[in-house]
């Protein structure tokens, strides 16, 4: 299964992490797993190649593991585009695990909780 875990802090969406394999079929035959892909490297691709904001990505393909953190200084009108892209993401995952739910978990980690 694979697991996506949303970070926020303050009311804001800051980071994500991508884990496990989502197990619907063989490796290149697996359209969860595709699905998933092609979404987390459009919004990295929209953060860090397109916005050029310098979001911190770490890939450790031998874990199947990625994870993306936004940097913590945004102008409101760059975090203001980074929250829609990160919301956008965050919908389209939880809509996947609905569809998938054997395939796909999406959790929402908020640090504020923690603060308490």
């Amino acid at each position: 299964m694979t697991t996506v875990t949303f970070h926020s802090a303050k009311s804001r969406l800051d980071g994500f992490v991508v884990e496990g394999h989502s197990g619907y079929a063989e490796e290149g035959a697996d359209i969860v797993c595709a699905a998933i892909s092609a979404a987390v490297g459009l919004t990295e691709c929209t953060i860090n190649e397109v916005m050029a904001l310098g979001a911190q990505v770490k890939v450790k393909e031998k874990d199947a593991r990625i994870s993306l953190k936004l940097p913590p200084a945004l102008n409101e009108a760059s975090d203001d585009l980074c929250q829609a892209v990160m919301t956008g993401l965050l919908v389209y995952l939880q809509a996947m695990a609905e569809e998938y739910p054997d395939n796909l978990a999406v959790l929402l980690d908020d640090d504020d909780d923690d603060e308490d």
